[in-house]
């Protein structure tokens, strides 16, 4: 009998290699934590490069844009703006839910970079941008408003009697924007049923005498002037040279209002500015803030990071948003020019509309369901 103790080794770890490892089945939980931490991604990269769901908190877009619309945001219309804030709660902007507080880190952080769009932004497209004057936070992460860009790179803007011009031409307003006006009555007031079947919600009676500012749509105004009880109905609009302190760029050299505005030359990048020390006081912001200058005034001169400057050229493309409820929207008129490195992206689309004020089963507006914002 050939004997051979290192063949009989050999042969019992080739069968045992033979054998199938056991495969382990994943738990349940670890299922459920790799299926969620799939869908986080995928939502992650959706919203951040793709497109972005928004609610409409405030009536600054009244009535074109409603309190309880439910909107998509498209980031391809202009190319999508790689995150500037690296570290943040996924999901949330700028506010851990349920816990408060900040859920970003500032560092570590990148400048701003935006991928290809589809377009460029254009005159009264409807805009969602972080709020420029908000300097305690990252770009990225300041609160998002949404207004209609009125001015673009490079245009002339001036407001006449409240009436918007745009490179010395009139601008048609958005059919649904709204204005204060001012009604003279008979005395007698209005009907709290009719007022709200006409949607009508932003003001009431200012005299005993029967003088009423509403806001109102054009065509609720023209209504108006037929009710029994109106004797009279007018645009309320502030006077030329009436100074507003409140009104960018809150100097008394230039005594504009929200209704008797600029002319006001909106930057463009390359474009080059004449300055003087009035005209600073328009641009300063844009100079020191958004392009990272330092600007100082000495003697009546101008430094620019410590040279002498009678001009500069604008390395970024600004813009001027405006809300379609002319009288009730803190924008640009009040904070001047938008950067931008603070767009986030294009309204298209109102998905939901629920009107707050009224019972569960009729909150609904279901006219306002899928409705491209374009023809709102």
């Amino acid at each position: 009998m050939n004997w051979n103790p290192f063949r009989s080794k050999t042969a019992s770890s080739s069968k045992e290699s033979n054998k199938a490892a056991p495969i382990r089945s994943k738990s349940k939980t670890r299922e459920w934590l790799e299926a969620i931490v799939f869908a986080v991604v995928v939502a992650t990269f959706i919203r951040t490069f793709v497109v972005e769901a928004y609610t409409i908190p405030t009536p600054s877009m009244e009535k074109s844009l409603m309190v309880g619309d439910f909107l998509l945001v498209s980031k391809l219309s202009y190319g999508p703006r790689l995150p500037m804030t690296l570290l943040a709660f996924p999901l949330a902007h700028n506010t851990m839910p349920l816990l408060g507080g900040p859920s970003y880190f500032e560092k570590p952080s990148i400048g701003y970079h935006r991928l290809w769009g589809w377009s460029k932004i254009r005159n009264n497209d409807v805009v969602v941008f972080n709020y420029p004057m908000d300097d305690t936070r990252p770009v990225d992460k300041r609160d998002n408003y949404i207004k209609r860009c009125v001015g673009i790179p490079g245009d002339t803007l001036r407001l006449v009697n409240r009436a918007l011009y745009i490179n010395g031409k009139l601008v048609d307003e958005p059919k649904n924007s709204q204005h204060r006006y001012h009604l003279k009555t008979d005395g007698y007031g209005f009907n709290p049923m009719v007022l709200r079947k006409m949607d009508v919600s932003e003001g009431g009676q200012v005299t005993a005498q029967g003088d009423f500012i509403f806001g109102l749509t054009k065509e609720n105004a023209a209504k108006m002037k037929n009710f029994a009880n109106v004797r009279l109905v007018e645009p309320y609009t502030a006077p030329a040279q009436m100074f507003t302190e409140e009104v960018f760029p809150h100097h008394a050299h230039y005594p504009w209002n929200i209704d008797q505005y600029g002319p006001v030359v909106i930057p463009a990048v390359g474009m080059r500015m004449p300055l003087d020390t009035h005209n600073l006081t328009i641009y300063r912001r844009v100079i020191e803030v958004y392009e990272g200058n330092t600007v100082e005034v000495r003697q009546g001169k101008i430094l620019i990071n410590g040279k002498q400057a009678d001009s500069y050229t604008f390395q970024m493309n600004y813009y001027w948003m405006m809300g379609d409820n002319r009288h009730n929207s803190l924008d640009s008129r009040y904070w001047g020019f938008v950067p931008e490195d603070h767009v986030v992206g294009k309204a298209v689309m109102v998905w939901l509309s629920l009107d707050y004020q009224k019972p569960f089963f009729s909150k609904v507006r279901w006219k306002r369901l899928f409705s491209s914002v374009s023809s709102l």
